[in-house]
């Protein structure tokens, strides 16, 4: 019993001894990785502030504001394992990224994917944050930006978070992206009117709200069908959505209305 309890002793006595060789070590370790994980950080943010301002790209100065981070801190992790003496763990650390690397991709195959998509957009996309867009059915206004997928408001209020992966395979269409947009209505005009006076008033009319364009992109009025004794008419005009000023919305209202107005009292 007592040669047991020796044996137990004289092994305690080897982990203690142990213990504190390598307390200083460790503990040495663990501020080298604070450090390295707080210089990551402030460049990370750093980082995203500059680029903002010289790129006014915020999707893409995240990215590369992120991914320098990312890199400060593995390099910093790389060199504590090496303080360590861990040499060998390092190499084969980076030798088995490759495989860690395919066996994550394939199990996690749709967040890969639409992770890349998002790296994608980010340096060459069809929208910018604002824009006004439609795709799979999904119409609304885009929020946000994420390098896993996009956050688009739509026009009753919700919030749909559209897979990036989705976006880059789907026909995207793009109503703001120059930040000019044609609106269009139909309206009947009154039989034996006197058509000639009354369309080129409607576009008088059209071109006096606040808001619509004219010159290159100029109001159009067509004649759409005539049925039992009425003209149907298309009236299309053209808006500035960069202009915060004046609404695109309330542009077209007040375009509508004053022409049902003129109509009503021609």
């Amino acid at each position: 019993m007592e040669t047991f309890l020796s044996d137990i002793r004289g092994q305690f006595g080897e982990y203690y001894d142990t213990l504190v060789a390598i307390t200083p070590r460790l503990l040495i370790a663990l501020v080298l990785l604070v450090v390295f994980w707080y210089i990551s950080y402030y460049v990370k943010r750093l980082s995203t502030s500059r680029l903002q301002k010289n790129m006014n790209d915020s999707l893409l100065a995240s990215f590369f504001a992120r991914l320098i981070g990312s890199l400060i801190f593995i390099l910093g992790l790389l060199f504590v394992l090496r303080f360590w003496g861990l040499t060998g763990m390092v190499g084969s650390i980076l030798a088995g990224a490759g495989i860690t690397a395919f066996v994550i991709g394939f199990a996690l195959k749709d967040i890969g994917e639409n992770f890349l998509a998002g790296i994608l957009l980010a340096f060459k996309r069809p929208f910018r944050i604002g824009d006004t867009i439609e795709i799979v059915g999904v119409q609304g206004r885009v929020v946000a930006l994420n390098l896993r997928d996009t956050q688009i408001k739509t026009f009753d209020g919700k919030d749909v978070y559209m897979p990036n992966g989705t976006i880059v395979k789907s026909p995207l269409t793009n109503f703001t992206i120059d930040g000019f947009l044609r609106h269009g209505f139909d309206i009947n005009i009154p039989a034996k009117s006197d058509y000639d006076a009354l369309l080129k008033q409607i576009e008088i009319e059209v071109n006096k709200v606040e808001g619509v364009l004219k010159g290159r992109r100029k109001t159009s009025i067509q004649v759409k069908d005539i049925s039992g004794g009425t003209v149907v008419i298309t009236i299309l005009f053209w808006v500035d959505t960069f202009t915060k000023r004046v609404p695109a919305t309330h542009v077209k209202n007040k375009v509508m209305l004053t022409i049902q107005k003129l109509v009503d009292s021609w």
